[in-house]
């Protein structure tokens, strides 16, 4: 029996890094996953175990090289975007993997913003919102202002993504997804980047950009395959869906963070819309998608876990509640009201009493009305003036019966489905170089749909 022919995907997220074989029909026929232990930066602050993941890759290949069943045809990368990895002449890292939830300092902030032209004006040009550390060109801004003799021994900074490729290539790339998720680097206007790379020499380090089908010969050894040059994991899972979807949609991929991706939004950013936290993504084919988030994933594990410490459970009972509407007509609540500062941020339910819940069901259901409730609003800012007609909800409150039927009511006029996809960054990281590995065409049948009906839920 001959060996099947493969692509390997990494797919690495904050908590899990996962390795996945998928064959010619896009269907996983092996995979590992891995969580590391954090470490810490020099300031203290917890971060990615840069080395354990190095390793982590190497080992990993040399463990599926091994597999007798499997042709590794090529390898590719789906990665959190906003990590910068900053290597020096000999391609090793200058400093730890900085965490891009760190707090960025306010007053090197407020210099930059005066600097170029304040920051309305900016986050209009460049379709990133404020967020600090997350704006991943301020992180680099931040390394050349406090530790310029770091910076000056920078050869390449690498968006994470990329430097996975790095590992196995010695190649050094930008790739358009990385750099169009919220870095300030990208100036959408002028579709280059702002004015401001090149004024603080930032430029130069930043290594030439790449089409994301673009392949490199590997120089880690195997046999003879591919390697792609990385996808931010947002951008990548987008791919399946603009590749087997011609009527307009929005996307939600839901996990740490909820976000809302419209393809089919060509309407420039607002000031308003990106202090609600909308933004501007590039896809893998370089077209800018309009998007906005919610961290509503984080919040949604965190309170959980406030509901199951109140009334005594475990958190594992909540991972399949199956959506009854019998229980929204028993909740009785009082209303909460918010400032505009906390629209499209957080849900109300860390301000709720829970001695106003007879159960922890009772809870429960209020925690998914407040989290769908704000997630109709963040979805509704890339909705506006779009012949948007379908809504698609994948990763993990795809799966979750009662955020799916709560959303369907909160769009009546739309089609709903949860969408089961196996890994949809991975897949699309595995697509964007389907030509380089793969030679049936690509299967129409990739991805998986429930339809959810309003007249099935509840009003909210």
């Amino acid at each position: 029996m001959s060996a099947v022919p493969v692509v390997a995907v990494f797919d690495v997220g904050k908590t899990n890094k996962k390795l996945f074989l998928f064959n010619e029909n896009y269907e996983i026929v092996f995979e590992r996953s891995a969580r590391f232990i954090e470490t810490t930066d020099e300031d203290g602050y917890p971060c990615e175990n840069q080395e354990s993941l190095r390793l982590s890759i190497f080992d990993s290949l040399s463990e599926v090289f091994k597999l007798r069943d499997f042709r590794i045809k090529a390898v590719n990368f789906s990665a959190y975007g906003a990590s910068f990895v900053y290597i020096g002449e000999d391609g090793r890292p200058l400093t730890p993997l900085y965490n891009y939830l760190k707090p960025f300092p306010e007053e090197l902030s407020n210099r930059f913003y005066e600097n170029y032209g304040g920051r309305d004006r900016f986050i209009v040009e460049t379709a990133s919102p404020v967020l600090g550390s997350l704006n991943s060109g301020l992180q680099l801004y931040r390394l050349k202002h406090e530790k310029p003799e770091i910076f000056n021994k920078v050869k390449y900074a690498l968006h994470l993504p990329q430097y996975l490729s790095f590992l196995l290539t010695g190649n050094a790339c930008s790739d358009l997804t990385s750099i169009g998720c919220h870095t300030s680097l990208w100036n959408f206007q002028k579709n280059r980047y702002h004015e401001w790379v090149q004024r603080e020499g930032l430029f130069m380090k930043l290594a030439p950009i790449v089409a994301s089908d673009a392949t490199c010969t590997a120089l880690f050894p195997g046999n003879n395959y591919k390697v792609g040059p990385g996808l931010h994991d947002s951008s990548a899972a987008l791919i399946p869906y603009l590749i087997n979807f011609q009527e307009p949609f929005v996307l939600i991929s839901t996990g740490t963070w909820s976000i809302s991706l419209n393809p089919f939004n060509h309407s420039p950013l607002t000031v308003d819309e990106l202090k609600n936290d909308c933004l501007s993504y590039l896809q893998f084919q370089g077209k800018p998608v309009k998007a906005s988030r919610l961290f509503a994933g984080f919040e949604f594990e965190q309170m959980v876990k406030r509901i199951a410490e109140h009334f005594n459970k475990d958190e594992i009972k909540y991972r399949n509640i199956n959506f009854n509407p019998e229980i929204i007509k028993h909740i009785k609540t009082k209303p909460i009201a918010l400032g505009d500062s906390d629209i499209n941020k957080e849900s109300v339910f860390k301000m709720r009493d829970m001695s106003d819940f007879k159960s922890d069901l009772e809870a429960y259901y209020q925690l998914m009305i407040d989290i769908v409730q704000l997630q109709t609003a963040s979805t509704g800012l890339v909705l506006k003036n779009t012949p948007v007609k379908r809504i698609f909800v994948d990763g993990g409150f795809s799966k979750n019966s009662v955020y799916m039927n709560l959303l369907a009511a909160a769009f009546p006029e739309m089609e709903v489905f949860a969408a089961s996809m196996a890994q949809a960054s991975a897949v699309g990281a595995a697509l964007s170089i389907h030509n380089e590995w793969n030679t049936p065409k690509i299967p129409g049948d990739i991805i998986g749909l429930k339809y959810y009906s309003a007249n099935q839920s509840i009003a909210i």
